[in-house]
């Protein structure tokens, strides 16, 4: 539950341009959070270099992949209708056409996709998608092809993921791949393997390219970004094995921001997802140092309620996630927070749930993402734990958290009235052609009349009203950051 999902996102096939000399038709859909997002620029990355043009026509596809996430029941469910959909175009029109299965759903259900139901011809799991064209060659051959091996050292850093359905100001780039937290309720240990970090010149490679090609923000992406820990290759965990010179040169995440930050001093940086457990006070420090750095951290909490906290082996307490906010708000005090929350997880009691409710009263966050509890299967808490919180009690233990937040979002977003903030333009917004969207440091969309500014423009805007979840304001003139 640690990635944002964004529901606008589901869904989405990717598009890039297309290579004169390619002669095969690439279809690829994405669900889950924005890592799958991201692996699939690299999967189209791969195959265009192998013959494949994306295409948005199903029935013209001579490759349908799907990249699918595990983290919630009604994303599978969709990903199982998806497949039932291309098999009726193959069936009805385009019999030559392979379907494959992508990501983490891919290494969970590798056997029941391909051997029990035969509903698709490949299954390639996050770690194996530089072998794609050698199990594309395989199916070809007439054979089912499968590798799902989970690889200790694979992080993607010598390929230059496409930009795909971009909208040229923001971009993500991954610096981690797996997560060494064996949180009760989340497959992504199972599925993505265990935690390693990318190489940070190839980081930085790639953030200076992306600079060059006119792109005004990115992200930094991974299953816990503030675990980052660059020693010259290998696993977190093996890092006290490490030399005295490998430690002595290691790159910490905190490190890493600011070789951003320094490297191109007029792009914004991101990043998400952050642990409490992991998260240190000089990540905190360095925010504050760099002004490219924004002001907004995601940072999940799960459950105000120590007990739930435990048995959901979160790493944290809820005093030592207070002290965290306190540093937060203490070293940057017009830092956005942002929260993960699940509800009705095993064993939660009304009292537990009064404990979210106040920790929430106490944090105050700008915006959430909250669940009730659905069990997935793979998981601790799903070997170990019952399911014992009645639908309905989950349901109304939502809303009233739900409830909470709005209320927190509109008083986050009233302190802005008055102020004028630096925003960067990146599209029309949805509801007026008269009006860019962008957003701030602090992550919030800024909606305002369009004037003589353009997507990728750093726009200084006075805020002059507020939703729950929108500023309104006046562009005053662009920024020195442009």
């Amino acid at each position: 539950m640690e990635k944002i999902i964004d529901e606008t996102q589901q869904g989405n096939s990717l598009v890039l341009e297309q290579k004169a000399e390619n002669t095969r038709k690439l279809f690829i859909e994405s669900y889950g959070c924005q890592m799958n997002f991201s692996d699939s620029e690299i999967v189209a990355s791969i195959l265009s270099e192998n013959g494949f043009n994306t295409t948005q026509n199903l029935e013209d596809a001579d490759l349908v992949l799907v990249n699918t996430c595990s983290i919630r029941d009604k994303a599978e469910q969709t990903v199982r209708k998806r497949l039932e959909k291309y098999n009726a175009v193959k069936r009805q029109g385009n019999p030559n056409m392979k379907v494959g299965v992508l990501g983490c759903m891919a290494e969970r259900l590798k056997s029941k996709f391909l051997e029990e139901e035969k509903i698709v011809d490949l299954v390639v799991g996050p770690d194996a998608y530089k072998d794609l064209p050698n199990l594309l060659a395989e199916v070809e051959d007439g054979r089912e092809a499968i590798n799902v091996i989970l690889s200790k050292e694979e992080t993607y850093g010598d390929i230059s993921p496409v930009r795909l359905n971009t909208n040229g100001v923001t971009a993500f780039v991954s610096i981690t791949r797996g997560c060494d937290n064996m949180c009760t309720f989340c497959v992504v240990p199972f599925t993505r393997g265990r935690e390693r970090s990318r190489d940070p010149q190839s980081i930085i490679e790639e953030i200076n390219d992306l600079a060059n090609k006119g792109y005004k923000e990115v992200t930094l992406l991974g299953q816990n970004v503030d675990s980052y820990l660059w020693y010259g290759g290998g696993l977190k965990k093996d890092f006290e094995k490490a030399t005295d010179m490998q430690k002595a040169t290691a790159v910490s995440f905190a490190k890493l921001l600011e070789l951003c930050a320094q490297a191109q001093p007029k792009m914004r940086f991101r990043f998400s997802t952050s642990n409490p457990q992991d998260m240190t006070l000089d990540v905190i420090e360095t925010m504050a140092k760099y002004q490219n750095i924004c002001k907004y951290i995601h940072l999940p909490v799960q459950s105000g309620s120590n007990r739930i906290l435990k048995a959901m082996n979160r790493q944290h307490t809820r005093e030592e996630y207070f002290e965290m906010i306190d540093n937060i708000r203490r070293i940057i005090p017009d830092c956005a927070i942002s929260q993960d929350m699940i509800t009705g997880f095993p064993t939660e009691t009304e009292e537990d749930h009064q404990d979210t409710l106040s920790l929430m009263a106490y944090v105050k966050y700008d915006f959430g993402f909250m669940f009730a509890y659905s069990e997935r299967p793979g998981t601790l808490a799903e070997r170990k734990l019952e399911d014992d919180i009645p639908e309905a009690t989950k349901k109304r233990r939502l809303q009233e958290i739900i409830q909470l937040q709005q209320e927190h979002s509109h008083y986050r977003t009233q302190q802005h009235l008055g102020k004028i903030e630096e925003v960067l333009i990146e599209k029309a917004s949805k509801k007026s052609d008269a009006h860019w969207s962008g957003r701030n440091s602090q992550n919030t969309v800024v909606v305002f009349p369009k004037g003589p500014y353009k997507p990728g423009d750093f726009v200084n805007v006075k805020i002059t009203d507020c939703t729950t979840a929108t500023l309104i304001g006046e562009a005053v003139g662009c920024s020195n950051n442009n």
